[in-house]
């Protein structure tokens, strides 16, 4: 509970505080989820492929698929879009003045909007 709790302080637009940012019942909820299905491991295992993958370094293949991008401020790494449209067709990029990486949870009304206005731009018909 103490590493994801921690990683709510660290990763939310939440002032030290994670249930500033998000509700306390919801960050209950997530613990909870990791911890009754023993998930907290396999879930972290995604970091640590990133940080050693054998890729790292190399160029990516170029993706030809629409891609929207939406930064949140206290995200836990920094999008740069010179680099992201290197390898991705970048269609919509939107940097937003709150949130973090649990987005979805601490700031659902702007995430659900920069989701329906990518699903409706022209570029994707």
């Amino acid at each position: 509970m103490a590493w994801i709790a921690e990683k709510f302080k660290e990763w939310t637009d939440s002032r030290d505080r994670p249930e500033y940012a998000v509700d306390r019942d919801h960050l209950l909820t997530n613990v909870m989820l990791y911890w009754l299905t023993g998930t907290a491991g396999s879930s972290a295992r995604l970091y640590y492929e990133r940080a050693h993958a054998d890729y790292w370094g190399t160029p990516l293949e170029p993706s030809g698929t629409p891609t929207a991008v939406a930064l949140f401020p206290e995200e836990n790494f920094i999008a740069l879009r010179h680099i992201a449209a290197r390898s991705n067709n970048i269609v919509r990029w939107t940097e937003f003045d709150r949130g973090g990486h649990f987005a979805a949870m601490e700031e659902p009304d702007l995430l659900i909007d920069d989701i329906r206005n990518f699903f409706r731009s022209p570029s994707l018909l």
